[in-house]
């Protein structure tokens, strides 16, 4: 499923441009072939859900429950935040003591659970517990998520049944994948779905996954939650050697505000089986996360534009990283974004910021894949033509640091003044 671009402000003038996040079918650059098929994680075999209004919301579904039909290894990447929500905490136990025997996945929206003290790890724990006897399963086999607002506890009460009416609704297929993305939403605007297929031989596999994130976006796991799954049997540590780097090169180069959040999660799942994963495997979950990354930047909160920054000739990954994100981190840049200015010294200044070790004398920076200034600082698009291309809802950028060969590409969106309305009164 490709990422939704939001409206622009300004009609299209005759160019079609690829939206952030289009892929072909086939193989490309030696690439496994893939098929991008429909129902995000509710396409994959063996993977039931269903999303409910419980209450913890005045009227939007709030309950999102995954049930696997048999024991799932479980890999995770969690947020670096030093401040962690109970669930995460929780999550973690359940993972360390069952993670190769996963159930189930729960999670709320409206409320964090986080800084909420020891009643937030009760409340966590007897969500867990509430799930597992609905179930018929352990506890411990149970993964707890939860976003919203921080500092404030989870209403028990109507948690409780919502999990009855979310067990009683389980389901596989698209639908239910859809109502499971949109009870997770918190600012979104649409759900997150992504789901691409494979043959090893005979056999069809599949990826698929769910997303929320829109706000309190930055290059570090932020407030985003991924739930990702697959029919093919892989051992945790297969698992997790293959879900490091998608996050890495997906969900950590996206930015909407720079802000990081205590509740960010990605978890994968998978039947236990092979020690090493396959090719076609590794490019189907890279290409769900670089989907539903994608999708979180297109419905950025007030976003009209999108950003694509890709660092070329840079020394090593690394470096090219760190100035990919320094650049889409940059409220300076969102905002010249946003105001369609070509201020290409806020890109530049940005990069510079980074001290990554880029040499004053290599660079250059193309827009839209035209020459803007080259090396040495000479400006060869003209004001008119960067602002023409600056007019387009998908933005592409592209700095060559001129040093080596390595590259990475990072995505953000602008900073507009609805999301100063959006966030100025989030709680009330």
């Amino acid at each position: 499923m490709s990422a939704r671009s939001s409206p622009s402000r300004h009609p299209e003038r005759g160019r079609t441009h690829k939206r952030l996040g289009d892929v072909e079918g086939g193989a490309t650059n030696g690439a496994p072939r893939l098929l991008a098929v429909r129902g995000g994680l509710g396409c994959v075999p063996g993977v039931r859900l269903s999303g409910v209004h419980a209450g913890i919301k005045p009227r939007k579904r709030d309950l999102a429950l995954v049930a696997f039909d048999a024991p799932q290894v479980c890999a995770s990447v969690i947020t670096t935040n030093e401040i962690k929500a109970a669930p995460l905490l929780v999550s973690a136990e359940h993972l360390e003591a069952s993670g190769s025997t996963m159930r189930a996945l729960v999670c709320n929206s409206g409320c964090a659970n986080a800084a909420t003290g020891d009643r937030g790890m009760r409340d966590a724990r007897a969500t867990a517990r509430q799930t597992a006897a609905l179930l018929k399963i352990s506890a411990r086999q149970v993964v707890v998520a939860s976003t919203g607002v921080i500092g404030v506890l989870l209403p028990m009460d109507r948690l409780q049944k919502g999990l009855e009416r979310a067990v009683g609704q389980l389901d596989s297929g698209g639908k239910s994948a859809h109502d499971a993305a949109e009870a997770i939403m918190t600012t979104d605007r649409v759900p997150k779905m992504a789901a691409y297929a494979f043959y090893r031989g005979k056999t069809k596999c599949v990826v698929g996954g769910i997303a929320k994130g829109s706000g309190m976006i930055a290059p570090s796991m932020a407030t985003m939650l991924a739930f990702i799954a697959t029919d093919l049997p892989l051992s945790r540590v297969a698992l997790q050697n293959a879900l490091a780097p998608a996050v890495d090169e997906s969900f950590n180069m996206i930015s909407v505000d720079g802000d990081m959040s205590t509740n960010d999660a990605v978890y994968a799942f998978a039947p236990a089986g092979e020690n090493e994963a396959p090719p076609e495997f590794v490019e189907a979950l890279r290409r769900v996360c670089l989907d539903l990354a994608h999708a979180m930047v297109a419905d950025g909160e007030g976003a009209t534009k999108t950003l694509t920054v890709r660092v070329t000739g840079a020394r090593d990954v690394a470096q090219a990283r760190t100035v990919a994100r320094a650049i889409t981190n940059s409220n300076l840049v969102k905002t010249a974004l946003y105001g369609e200015d070509p201020n290409w010294g806020r890109i530049l200044s940005a990069a510079g910021a980074a001290r990554a070790g880029i040499d004053p004398q290599k660079w250059s920076l193309l827009l839209g894949g035209k020459m803007w200034v080259e090396t040495g600082g000479v400006e060869t698009l003209s004001e008119a033509e960067a602002h023409r291309e600056l007019e387009e809802t998908n933005v592409d950028v592209e700095l060559c640091l001129g040093i080596g060969s390595a590259e990475a590409t990072g995505w953000c969106c602008d900073l507009s003044r609805d999301y100063v309305r959006i966030n100025a009164s989030y709680r009330t």
